[in-house]
């Protein structure tokens, strides 16, 4: 099972479309996954057009985002159990307040976005992965998002791009 990961999108004020990078991969997935900050509906339509959709909704997305997307998901694929949220929130990390989110559940992974910073890495037995953002970069030197690959165990990877 291919999963393409994208976070803070921020179309159309960051990018007009999406990044060829991006289309590339999604050609070949099973499941695309947007950890918030969609900003428009237009990209979960743009992103159906290549395989099924989920996601969450981030601080900067309205009403029309929240109407059709949750503000977070417990999810199980190929026997792994899933959590997916933006992470914004105050007084504390992005990182401390995923984790939080989930207290209690025991997850295999936990996909999360809101900082625009590509992470991955385990607290206890879950792993977390953030893909970065595919069109804002921010003061990082490249764009971008994730690739979730769920066979007999879970892999995860960036994939960076200008």
């Amino acid at each position: 099972m291919k999963i393409i990961v994208v976070s803070d999108t921020h179309m159309p004020k960051k990018a007009k479309q999406l990044p060829n990078r991006v289309i590339e991969e999604l050609y070949a997935s099973d499941l695309i996954v947007h950890v918030g900050d969609w900003q428009t509906v237009d990209v979960y339509k743009q992103l159906s057009e290549y395989a099924q959709v989920i996601g969450v909704f981030g601080n900067v997305d309205g009403d029309d985002i929240k109407e059709i997307v949750p503000r977070r998901i417990v999810t199980e694929w190929k026997g792994f159990k899933v959590g997916i949220v933006h992470g914004h929130g105050g007084n504390k990390t992005t990182e401390k307040r995923v984790v939080e989110e989930f207290e209690g559940e025991e997850l295999d992974l936990l996909l999360f976005g809101h900082s625009h910073l590509p992470i991955l890495r385990f607290v206890k037995k879950t792993m977390l992965f953030n893909p970065g953002s595919a069109t804002d970069k921010r003061s990082l030197p490249y764009y971008s998002f994730g690739i979730v690959t769920i066979g007999n165990e879970i892999r995860a990877e960036h994939i960076f791009y200008k």
